[in-house]
């Protein structure tokens, strides 16, 4: 597609569920002209690998009202085009450590002082929603039945179905130099250059490199996580509540065609996102065949039907990066979700783009605080921290 202008007013990099969504709530406040740059084909990172839970039993208030408006978002652009990618199915968490019953009091407590409907659950409330379970150890369980599980990679292509006809230029699947020029940032490839004004960098996994070589490097660890879609036992439901067992870390959801999608072999090393193994691997199914065999017994015999891997990107304090980094270049990023990307990305979208559009110094900015990739001094250490769908905030939550 044929350059408009050699300069845009926003330049996005990476078409994934974060940068669509920039796309689209840029496109919808009439921000200019607008380029949504990929490389690959949009959703093809870990967007397109996400396991779609869409749950606000997070951590902290800022996490909980993002999750929320990204809920409103995906709810709404799938009534208008595809209802099928979106349901609304519940979330429960359970333990059998008295230690994390304790924990999960804690936060039901927090989480309801936040507006979040979460209740108490006991044997029975969790035996009528997973009646192929076992939980006669079970000592302490929440559910929120507002929780919802979504398509990723069609929330992402309604984004730009909806922003496209507001003007937003795509350019996908062509490399293309990212370097800093004047009071903006340029791309070339592909037979063709641009200079934009403001930049948003939403390139996940590749948020670390772009940001170096831009003079912004951030300390953000790229990591590789694990899924598998099953298909289970005859009986069971086309739509059930997600589940996460604490104590093992593992998470299921209701998948398409009566299938079940299941994780988290989460790796504590850093991935490299252009040589990571895409498939699963021997340990991350034993685990899941484990948890299985002892909390979900009637899932024992499910059938394996695909097992693979995304990289998704940490940061020290497993909060991500949203905001500003270096206004003489007009330098935004939204990146470092920690796993997270889908529930926030719509919310955290918007937020960015009501800083950007209003400037430094009012109400935007302050939303973002918490977030402001500008945190960390210079040399703090980047690591993978604890992975999962913890009860606790903090860098290091013991649940």
């Amino acid at each position: 597609m044929a350059a408009r202008s050699p300069t845009v007013d926003v330049a996005i990099l990476g078409a994934g569920i974060a940068g669509a969504a920039c796309a689209y709530h840029l496109a919808r406040r009439n921000a200019g002209s607008i380029v949504l740059y990929d490389p690959r084909t949009p959703a093809a990172g870990a967007t397109g690998r996400a396991a779609g839970i869409v749950t606000d039993q997070l951590w902290d208030r800022w996490d909980v009202e993002v999750a929320q408006s990204s809920d409103r978002q995906y709810e709404a652009l799938c009534r208008r085009h595809d209802p099928s990618a979106y349901a609304r199915n519940g979330f429960v968490r359970w333990t059998a450590n008295p230690i994390a019953a304790e924990a999960i009091d804690a936060a039901r407590a927090r989480l309801r002082s936040w507006g979040v409907s979460v209740e108490r659950v006991d044997r029975a409330g969790l035996e009528r929603r997973f009646p192929w379970g076992r939980f006669e150890d079970v000592v302490g369980a929440i559910a929120g039945d507002r929780d919802a599980v979504v398509t990723p990679s069609t929330i992402a292509a309604l984004y730009l179905k909806e922003a496209e006809p507001l003007g937003v230029e795509t350019w996908f699947g062509a490399p293309a130099a990212v370097r800093r020029d004047g009071a903006g940032v340029a791309l070339r490839g592909a037979g063709r250059e641009l200079h934009a004004r403001t930049t948003i960098v939403a390139a996940g996994a590749w948020s670390k490199a772009l940001l170096a070589s831009l003079g912004a490097p951030r300390p953000l660890v790229p990591y590789r996580v694990q899924a598998a879609t099953l298909r289970p036992p005859p009986g069971t439901p086309a739509l059930f509540a997600s589940g996460h067992d604490i104590d093992t870390d593992v998470y299921f959801r209701p998948e398409g065609a009566g299938r079940i999608l299941a994780g988290d072999g989460t790796e504590r090393v850093e991935a490299d996102p252009d040589r990571f193994v895409p498939v699963g691997d021997a340990t991350f199914l034993e685990n899941l065949a484990e948890s299985f065999r002892t909390r979900l017994p009637g899932w024992e015999s499910s059938e394996m039907i695909r097992a693979w891997a995304g990289v998704c990107t940490s940061t020290p304090d497993r909060r991500p990066l949203v905001g500003a980094l270096d206004p003489a270049i007009g330098l935004y990023t939204i990146t470092g979700f920690n796993g997270f990307g889908v529930m926030r990305a719509g919310g955290a979208a918007e937020r960015l783009v009501d800083r950007i559009l209003q400037g430094p110094g009012g109400a935007a900015e302050e939303h973002l605080r918490s977030v402001d990739p500008r945190r960390f001094p210079a040399g703090t250490e980047a690591r993978i921290p604890r992975p999962g769908f913890t009860l606790e905030g903090g860098d290091d939550p013991r649940f």
